[in-house]
């Protein structure tokens, strides 16, 4: 078993444009919660070794299927972050 790393995630801004209040608290959420399980399951990628600062996170637009929920979209953009993050996808 590998040690768990002492992970400390503070995200200051989440843009969601186009979502109701309530959705955008839904996709905060579900955000946050996807993103620690991809960090405790899959590792910090190389991007965050050492105590990494990334000041600014451009994950583009993030497209769900028409009536997708609060928490399949936060779910959606959590996995693209995490993939920016690992070095995937576009430059940051």
């Amino acid at each position: 078993m590998r040690p768990v790393p002492n992970i400390r995630l503070h995200i200051e801004r989440l843009v969601l444009h186009g979502l109701s209040p309530l959705d955008r608290d839904r996709v905060r959420e579900a955000f946050t919660q996807e993103l620690s399980r991809l960090l405790l399951e899959q590792g910090v990628p190389e991007s965050l070794a050492g105590g990494a600062h990334v000041a600014r996170l451009e994950v583009g637009a993030v497209r769900p299927h028409p009536g997708a929920s609060g928490e399949s979209v936060g779910v959606q953009a959590a996995r693209a972050a995490y993939t920016r993050l690992a070095g995937g996808g576009e430059g940051r």
